[in-house]
């Protein structure tokens, strides 16, 4: 910054070293006069006010810049008709610093006015809540799915459903829940998910919501119809041939009736007939072994849960299936990191499902000389735990992978195709999840999180 010669500082400055010099020379004069001493400190004290005056002012500027920074009020303005160029200068440059500072607020309004427009108008339900319980945002989609015209606190959503508010208060970062509200005779099921944000140094909660139940819907009718095929293919494939032979045996029995014969059967008829009547009843036992498949496919019971260290899971399972795998040459592993990993699951329950598995990836290999199967655990990135079952096996076709967990539905001739199923089933229990890759002629493997 340049210095400034014209500056009433530099004046008053000026003044009062002059006024310091003759007064220290008539100090130091023999002739000395009080009365002009006097005047001298007059002048003196008068200089230095002046001074503390001009100095004052600048200092009051900046501290009412500084206000109205402070307090947001950005409308002030300052002179910038002073006879002083130094303070000409310092007004237009606060002045410019307050326009500068009002066109970045107005466009910041500008900006927020935007973005809330589209939170606002977004079709997915937003709402933000602070760790006190009081809400920020909630935006238009989230009352028309809550039913609600305004809430002021997360509290006040209790009117809706407590669990609303319990699963909004509980979930962390990245968790996820669904949830079925009643209004009225209507259901809907919402999927929320949360996030957990530091906002000027204050926590700060933001939940999505939307409606998945017209999905949902959707879904279950083409589980439903996918069922309903399986089904379909599986009770004709027992009633045809009994409806067939049923019908055999009453035509040939009919006909004997008609012509009244009482002549005996002969030994091929009967032996016919009880081929037949042995058909039918195969068939007919068949079939009731698989409604009894069915039912319990649909009874699973609630898990009962406990800490079950997974690499004693694992060794327990290589062991009981040791001599089927040795019949059949393949060599299996298990890894777990880190070795002292658990799960909180229903052993047994789980056993089930492991089993299911390993005997499915036994079932998987072709005439081929290598054959591995891997157990193994890991924690993945969340922290949670995930078991593998990965056999080096023929795969399965991308097809029938869309596919292997729909009931009844398997790759295998004499398979009931329950077990993955049942698996998934058992999974979902655990509020967990089964999921499968597979490459044709390179192998499978199934993931099971918890």
């Amino acid at each position: 910054m340049d210095f400034n010669w014209r500056s009433p500082l530099v004046t008053r400055l000026g003044i009062l070293l002059a006024t310091l010099v003759v007064f220290a020379f008539m100090i130091a004069s023999k002739d000395r006069s009080y009365f002009l001493l006097l005047a001298l400190l007059g002048a003196i004290g008068f200089q230095v006010a002046q001074l503390m005056k001009i100095l004052e002012s600048s200092n009051e500027n900046i501290a009412s810049f500084l206000d109205s920074i402070r307090f947001d009020d950005l409308s002030q303005s300052f002179k910038t008709d002073s006879d002083d160029p130094s303070i000409q200068k310092l007004h237009r440059e606060l002045n410019e610093a307050l326009a500068k500072l009002r066109v970045s607020r107005k466009e910041k309004d500008s900006e927020y006015q935007f973005f809330k427009n589209i939170v606002q108008h977004v079709g997915i339900g937003l709402l933000t809540f602070k760790r006190d319980g009081s809400i920020q945002i909630m935006n238009s989609a989230a009352k028309r799915l809550l039913r609600i015209n305004k809430a002021d606190r997360i509290e006040d959503l209790k009117e809706v459903s407590e669990s609303l508010v319990d699963t909004f208060v509980k979930l962390k970062t990245g968790g996820r829940e669904l949830l079925r509200l009643k209004f009225g005779d209507e259901t809907i099921q919402l999927s929320v998910f949360a996030i957990e944000l530091t906002l000027r140094d204050e926590e700060v909660k933001l939940i999505s919501m939307s409606n998945i139940q017209s999905e949902l819907e959707e879904k279950e009718m083409e589980a439903w119809q996918n069922l309903v095929r399986v089904l379909t293919h599986e009770i004709m494939n027992s009633v045809t041939p009994i409806s067939s032979l049923a019908g055999i045996v009453e035509e040939d029995l009919k006909s004997r009736i008609d012509k009244h014969s009482e002549a005996p059967l002969k030994t091929e008829e009967l032996e016919d007939m009880y081929l037949s009547l042995q058909t039918i009843s195969k068939r007919s036992a068949g079939l009731i072994r698989f409604v009894k498949e069915f039912r319990n496919l649909t009874h699973i019971p609630k898990p009962k849960l406990a800490e079950v260290p997974v690499k004693e899971l694992l060794d327990e399972l290589a062991i009981l299936h040791k001599k089927e795998l040795a019949d059949h040459g393949i060599c299996i592993s298990v890894n777990i990191n880190p070795t002292n990993l658990f799960i909180l699951a229903d052993k047994t329950m789980i056993e089930q499902v492991l089993i299911n598995l390993l005997k499915n990836a036994i079932q998987a290999f072709d005439e081929q000389a290598d054959k591995r199967i891997e157990l193994s655990a890991f924690s993945n990135e969340k922290g949670r735990a995930v078991i593998s079952v990965k056999d080096n096996g023929a795969g399965i076709d991308s097809e029938a992978l869309e596919k292997i967990f729909i009931p009844f539905f398997s790759t295998k001739k004499t398979g009931s195709g329950i077990g993955l199923s049942l698996s998934k089933q058992i999974m979902r229990q655990h509020e967990g999840n089964i999921t499968v890759k597979s490459t044709l002629g390179e192998g499978t493997e199934f993931l099971l999180r918890f």
